[in-house]
C-alpha cells in the first residue's frame, strides 16, 4: 500500500492512496489538526507559497487525545474511467474524488466552465466531482468542487 507520510504534502501521489491511508489508519477531524491553507501552499498559483507544516500528532483544541479523534474510512475502491461509469457511481454513492491535468491558464480560471486554452502541464489536481452537465453550446462537462468552489470542467 502507498500513502502520503505526515507533513510531506501531496508531492503528486494517486488520490486512492490518500483514501487506503483513510481507511486503514484514520484521519482526525479539523478541531484536532486545523486545516493548513491558512499558511499557504507551495503549488504553482497558490499564494502564499510555503512548504507544508509538519505534523503534530496532538489536537490543538482542548485536550483530546490523537488517537480518540480518529475517524476511519470504510472502504477505498476506484471507479473506471468511463464517463457512464462515474456517472452512475455519483448517482447512486454521491460525490467521487477525481484528478486531472492542470495546465498554467487553470491558475487564472475564475468561474465557469474552464478550457485548457494555452500553457504547459504543470502537474495534477485531484478534486470532489458533485456532478455533470451540457453547457448552452452542446459541450458536456463535468461538475468539480475545488476547495469549496464549484466549477466546470470540460
Amino acid at each position: 500500500m502507498l500513502w502520503i507520510p505526515c507533513g510531506q504534502g501531496f508531492n503528486g501521489g494517486y488520490p486512492i492512496s490518500a483514501w487506503r491511508y483513510f481507511k486503514h489508519h484514520g484521519v482526525v477531524t479539523e478541531e484536532c489538526d486545523p486545516y493548513f491553507d491558512n499558511t499557504g501552499c507551495s503549488h504553482p498559483g497558490c499564494e502564499p507559497a510555503y512548504p507544508t507544516p509538519k505534523c503534530v500528532r496532538k489536537c490543538v483544541s482542548g485536550n483530546q487525545l490523537w488517537r480518540e479523534s480518529k475517524h476511519y474510512g470504510v472502504s477505498a475502491y476506484k471507479v473506471r474511467h468511463d464517463p457512464q461509469d462515474i456517472m452512475a457511481e455519483v448517482y447512486k454513492n454521491g460525490p467521487v474524488e477525481v484528478a486531472f491535468t492542470v495546465y498554467e491558464d487553470f491558475a487564472h480560471y475564475k468561474s465557469g466552465v474552464y478550457k485548457h486554452i494555452t500553457g504547459s502541464n504543470i502537474g495534477g489536481h485531484a478534486v470532489k466531482l458533485i456532478g455533470w452537465g451540457t453547457s448552452d453550446d452542446g459541450e458536456d462537462y463535468w461538475l468539480l468542487a475545488n476547495q469549496g468552489t464549484e466549477a466546470g470542467v470540460m
